[in-house]
């Protein structure tokens, strides 16, 4: 599940391995340039973390963010 912590949405995504998480990435990335907004993220090994916050509104979560989260859970799911 997303969370809301300093005006970002924030969620970890846990994979059975390096390969994975990095196919996922690869696949947000796409959908991140379709969408003309990228996330803050980092991976460690089978982890992906991610924060989404719209820097043009002043670093505070919008619809854009809402609608990309979306997005991102119908790649994970």
């Amino acid at each position: 599940m997303w969370q809301e912590q300093d005006n970002r949405l924030t969620r970890t995504f846990i994979f059975k391995n390096f390969s994975e998480a990095f196919s996922f990435m690869t696949r947000v990335a796409m959908l991140a340039e379709q969408h003309e907004h990228h996330p803050n993220w980092s991976n460690v090994w089978n982890t992906v973390k991610i924060e989404l916050t719209t820097h043009d509104a002043g670093n505070t979560i919008t619809q854009k963010d809402r609608d990309l989260a979306a997005a991102i859970d119908k790649l994970f799911n």
